[in-house]
């Protein structure tokens, strides 16, 4: 069977009513950037990209290098193509508006440049995240107010991985599907359509170094998947944790299990760990369109309203039933407390 291209495929999604001519472009621009982004990751050292950039982000985190030049590369492909209204990164504190030399489009792009940049020093495979909304009717010079829609309104969302192999996964809302660059000709070539996480796993990603600052019904469930066959649950869990979600979650893509980063005493008076506009919502919907689950604890995470740019939130997403009952135990905890 002859390979599908990324192209063909976004042009086959328009044929088929799934998105319009403007979104095409987009995604084909932002897949265009991450292969620029693959290129600079995979030079490491002998490209000077590894290291600290001397900088922080607006969470007051340090950057690397590659944190700054993957920013750029971003901002640099999506200023001129005539998609976008403007955009918002993780690493800056205000949107990004289209200069006004190039023409504007009607959507709104967020992305995460460089997902577990923690990482890029020891060579573990990192990411790029990103999400597609629509620009609201009316704004020529859209401000941060105008991204804060929930989840649940996106247009796209994905992901793409840089470890052994490039990979980007995709959605519009009509399923999950998986591409890979093929370096020879320089293209993502469809590799999965359709992906589907199985419902049952025995397989968890946590920091467990953060457990003695859980809230009681997040330690209750990991010490129920601790004592394994011995304890409730009836059967022996592996754990797993890369610390770089796009990572993580590319694993349970591939072959199912569960994703958690909850709340915790340190992190309480921030709301959560991860961002929701560049982190949960993305790839909340995502997995939701594999047939997963995603939820704080104790909402859907593609339900909630934003409250601004950078918000955080507990993020549990994965294989459905063990995000369950993960979710029921902090609401069971919560109703028990009135």
């Amino acid at each position: 069977m002859k390979p599908i291209s990324l192209i063909q495929f976004l042009i086959e999604e328009r044929r088929a009513g799934h998105i319009n001519a403007e979104l095409t472009l987009l995604i084909e621009v932002v897949a265009r950037a991450c292969k620029r982004i693959a290129v600079a990751t995979n030079k490491g050292a002998i490209g000077g990209v590894l290291g600290e950039a001397g900088t922080g982000n607006i969470q007051g985190e340090a950057q690397k290098k590659l944190d700054v030049i993957s920013n750029e590369i971003l901002l640099e492909a999506n200023a001129w193509g005539g998609q976008l209204a403007a955009c918002a990164s993780e690493e800056m504190e205000d949107p990004q508006p289209i200069p006004d030399m190039y023409p504007k489009g009607n959507h709104l792009l967020l992305f995460d440049p460089l997902d577990g940049s923690s990482n890029i020093d020891v060579n573990i495979s990192v990411g790029t995240i990103f999400s597609v909304l629509r620009c609201p009717d009316g704004i020529s010079e859209p401000k941060a107010e105008h991204f804060l829609q929930p989840g649940a309104t996106q247009l796209a969302a994905g992901y793409v991985v840089y470890g052994p192999a490039t990979v980007l996964v995709l959605t519009f809302g009509y399923g999950t599907h998986e591409f890979t660059l093929d370096r020879e000709v320089g293209s993502f070539t469809l590799s999965r359509r359709g992906i589907r996480i199985p419902e049952e796993t025995a397989e968890f990603a946590i920091n467990m170094s953060n457990q003695r600052h859980w809230e009681a019904p997040m330690q209750r469930y990991i010490g129920e998947l601790l004592a394994g066959k011995d304890g409730p649950r009836g059967k022996d869990f592996n754990m797993r944790w890369v610390a770089s979600m796009v990572a993580d979650v590319h694993r349970i893509i591939t072959r199912g299990g569960v994703f958690f980063y909850p709340l915790d005493a340190k992190i309480k008076s921030k709301g959560g760990k991860l961002r929701l506009m560049y982190e949960a919502n993305p790839m909340a919907w995502i997995v939701e369109q594999a047939g997963g689950a995603a939820t704080t604890g104790r909402e859907r995470i593609l339900d909630l309203q934003p409250a601004g740019l950078h918000q955080r939130v507990p993020v549990f997403l994965g294989s459905k039933n063990e995000v369950d009952v993960a979710t029921h135990y902090h609401l069971q905890a919560d109703n028990a407390q009135y």
